[in-house]
């Protein structure tokens, strides 16, 4: 009876094994079919669905790719991946900030070979202990094969299967090692967090972002592209400077009523309850987290404000 009872649970073990896999194979198809790609050219693609916007640039020597998306979406990103360029890994991924939602195929494109880029700022939040008082959320140091293995700190270029690609550095933004990749051959953007489309931007204090840093990256973006660029954020479609000019718009006003609330004393409920995105709500969405964000990060930059000290 002993041994029948053990030949039973081995079978019912082996059973329940075959389900789980299974049940695992299913989820991940049904995670890669809600993957969508959009072509940006023959060798550049947007794929969609992964909790941020990922492009991917094929070449004849392998793939590089612009974020990553979120760790629940990355076996299905790299297999989607798979599909579009059979047999080419992954050699070159660039976290544009140190967010979740960039970095959840880093450790498996490590663990291949591949190089995963980023500002040293990016490194080094996602290697922190810290917390971030806005979220009411404490972020443990991440594994260390998931951090960048490649880091910089000014804006660079570099070739890839015969394209050149170009990436900049945008201080004090969203973060402080916020990352847009251009591809000049395609005329395409990756401005990621950079641009925010009916969704209102978030300036993160916490990791060194402010509304004035969004101002000067929108300015320089602006400069750097024209009127036929493709530029792709961290949600959404692709877009163009139409959008990027509304976001730069939307913020100078913005810093000029919340540098206007310093002038005058105005405490943050104060500065909320004046609704001083009132011409901008019915676009942009409910404007309370960015408001508070605005205001709690501007206190460090009164100076770079104007005419309030």
């Amino acid at each position: 009876m002993r041994a029948l009872a053990t030949r039973r649970q081995v079978l019912q073990g082996t059973a329940a094994g075959l389900v789980a896999a299974a049940c695992a194979r299913l989820s991940s198809a049904q995670s890669a079919t809600e993957l969508a790609f959009t072509d940006l050219g023959s060798d550049l693609a947007l794929l969609s669905g992964a909790g941020a916007n990922v492009v991917a640039l094929g070449a004849a020597d392998g793939v590089l790719l612009v974020d990553g998306g979120a760790a629940a979406q990355g076996t299905a990103v790299l297999g989607r991946l798979e599909q579009r360029w059979p047999g080419r890994r992954v050699e070159i991924l660039f976290n544009t900030n140190w967010r979740d939602e960039h970095v959840g195929a880093n450790e498996a494109v490590r663990a291949a070979g591949g190089t995963v880029m980023a500002h040293e700022n990016t490194k080094l939040w996602l290697g922190g202990d810290f917390f971030v008082d806005w979220e009411d959320r404490h972020y443990a140091p991440r594994p260390a094969g998931l951090l960048p293995n490649k880091t910089f700190y000014t804006s660079g270029a570099l070739d890839f299967g015969g394209r050149h690609v170009e990436y900049w550095h945008f201080p004090r933004a969203h973060t402080d090692g916020d990352v847009a990749v251009f591809f000049p051959h395609a005329n395409v953007l990756v401005a990621s967090d950079l641009l925010s489309v009916s969704r209102y931007p978030v300036p993160d204090y916490a990791t060194g972002g402010w509304i004035g840093g969004l101002i000067d990256a929108s300015k320089a973006l602006l400069a750097k592209t024209d009127a036929r660029t493709r530029i792709v954020g961290a949600h959404g479609a692709v877009y163009g400077r139409r959008e990027l000019e509304a976001q730069l718009a939307l913020c100078a006003a913005v810093a000029q009523k919340v540098a206007e609330g310093f002038r005058v004393g105005m405490s943050r409920e104060d500065f909320l309850a004046s609704k001083p995105t009132a011409a901008f709500d019915a676009q942009w969405g409910d404007p309370q987290l960015f408001l508070k964000l605005v205001y709690k990060g501007a206190f460090a930059h009164l100076r770079e404000l104007g005419g309030v000290i």
